[in-house]
């Protein structure tokens, strides 16, 4: 064993007994959390807007902070980019990290060096945690990819702009650097098809042992490095050992990912996001990510079902339970509060307390009452893949409310098949079927005769790639989403059918 993959184990092995201490006192974490963020946030001109001189107790706390969204956020955002200090947060932020908008253009979600300083600790740990648990660190000595956006930056009144996973790049550790790829350059590449072929110029003959990236664009990376070589990812990278992702789920990708590479390969599972870095896979042995309740991060929790109604009820740490979708809220040391970042969670233990992650408020199909989400379209298409031999490369979800004549309306997935299954009705029962054992309104409706069977619409080869491209979203840290209540996306990928 080198001297660097053993210096690595006992590293992990301290920040594993670390780590022991507040996942074995969560509340208390979660507290000493709380406290902290209302002392720093006394100073700021949000905390004397909303009276935090006065809060004492969480109760307190969310009497006066409402749930917001970053539209309603924006003002005081907007008044930091203007130049003025103190105001979500003591001082200014060291970064903002800029992503796709909703309503109005682009967010600009502050970052401050206690928050940065916490999301590259939470990366380095879910790696050490992996050492720890599988006594696997060879992979130091090899070089590692990540595929990222441009680490480019560029300032405003003093604070530095760009994208989460470009400001991450400026926070390697210095051990690591000399193992990383792609080069400096390469990665400040803007155009995503151009960067991903420097990025296969520089890759091929290395002795490559840890991949990380969105799935999606992992995919494409080694498409194109087969194209080029003729050979198996596996063959390529003999040593490849791990597989590390976050920002969606992996499991409908894992089929494709297993083909190329020739053989499966050891994952690990990050729950980040421009606002923070809540979780990551702990553990081999069943589904989940642990929720970091000691990384500046103070979370409440709404149930989705009740989330848009007045006055709906905000739930603790300690007052979670297994299986209910919540919608996760936070208050930050980068100055967020009471802030509503969209994703919803399922707690699928409590001790620790670890957390699947469902989808999107935003994202559902309910046009019928129904309130399908994201888990269960992709544990459905999971399931009815199984033992078929088909392989999905992509795949999206839309209503279709007024079909042509006498149609009912229905559920159509619109499906990038890499291998079709070898009966397509059987597959399409099956798929049907899956959804309808884990949506009870879902399963109503099909009985009752309210909604048809779902329908496959084929896109061809590439075709969710190229939609991509043509609406600028290529690559970087933009996903496709799995579900909607409209048809925008299903129309727009119309263009892409086989």
């Amino acid at each position: 064993m080198s001297l660097k993959a053993l210096a690595a184990r006992i590293f992990a092995a301290i920040v594993h007994y670390r780590s022991r201490r507040w996942i074995r006192n969560p509340q208390a974490a979660q507290l000493k959390v709380f406290r902290e963020l209302l002392r720093q946030g006394r100073k700021t001109r949000f905390g004397r807007e909303h009276g935090f001189e006065s809060v004492h107790t969480y109760e307190d706390f969310a009497s006066r902070v409402p749930i917001r969204d970053y539209e309603e956020l924006k003002p005081w955002v907007q008044a930091i980019l203007e130049g003025e200090e103190d105001v979500l947060w003591p001082g200014k932020p060291q970064y903002f990290a800029k992503t796709s908008g909703t309503t109005s253009g682009a967010k600009y979600i502050p970052i401050t060096r206690l928050s940065i300083a916490e999301q590259v600790k939470a990366s380095r740990n879910a790696i050490l945690n992996y050492i720890h648990r599988t006594g696997r660190a060879s992979f130091v000595n090899g070089k590692m990819i990540f595929l990222q956006g441009s680490p480019e930056l560029h300032e405003k009144n003093g604070i530095k702009i760009g994208r989460l996973s470009g400001i991450s790049a400026h926070f390697v550790p210095g051990y690591l650097q000399k193992n990383r790829l792609p080069s400096w350059e390469t990665n400040c590449i803007e155009d995503w098809e151009t960067k991903v072929d420097r990025i296969v110029d520089e890759t091929v003959g290395e002795n490559m042992t840890v991949i990380a990236g969105i799935p999606s664009w992992v995919q494409m990376y080694f498409e194109k490095l087969r194209e080029r070589t003729g050979n198996e990812i596996g063959e390529l990278f003999p040593q490849l050992e791990l597989f590390i992702y976050g920002g969606v789920n992996f499991e409908p990708y894992r089929g494709r990912f297993e083909h190329l590479i020739g053989r499966r390969v050891s994952s690990i599972e990050l729950f980040p996001a421009s606002e923070g870095f809540f979780a990551y896979q702990d553990t081999d042995s069943g589904k989940g990510l642990l929720l970091l309740l000691d990384a500046g991060i103070f979370y409440e929790f709404v149930k989705a079902e009740e989330f848009f109604e007045p006055g709906a009820r905000r739930y603790t740490i300690g007052e979670v339970e297994k299986g209910v979708n919540y919608v996760m809220v936070l208050s930050t040391n980068a100055g967020l509060w009471g802030y509503n970042l969209g994703d919803t969670v399922q707690f699928i233990s409590l001790d620790p307390y670890r957390v699947i992650v469902s989808g999107r408020i935003k994202h559902f199909i309910s046009a019928f009452g129904e309130h399908v989400i994201a888990k269960e379209v992709e544990y459905a298409m999971e399931q009815a893949l199984e033992g078929t031999g088909a392989r999905v490369a992509e795949f999206t979800v839309a209503p279709v409310i007024e079909p042509e004549g006498e149609e009912l309306p229905y559920h159509e997935w619109l499906i990038e098949f890499e291998k079709e299954p070898a009966d397509m009705e059987a597959f399409i029962a099956s798929l049907d079927t899956r959804l309808q054992e884990q949506n009870s309104y879902y399963y109503d409706l099909i009985s009752g005769n309210i909604l048809q069977r779902l329908k496959i619409t084929r896109i061809a080869r590439d075709g969710f790639r190229d939609y991509m491209k043509s609406v600028g979203k290529l690559g970087g840290q933009n996903k496709v989403q799995r579900l909607a209540n409209d048809r925008k996306l299903a129309d727009g990928l119309y263009a892409f059918r086989k």
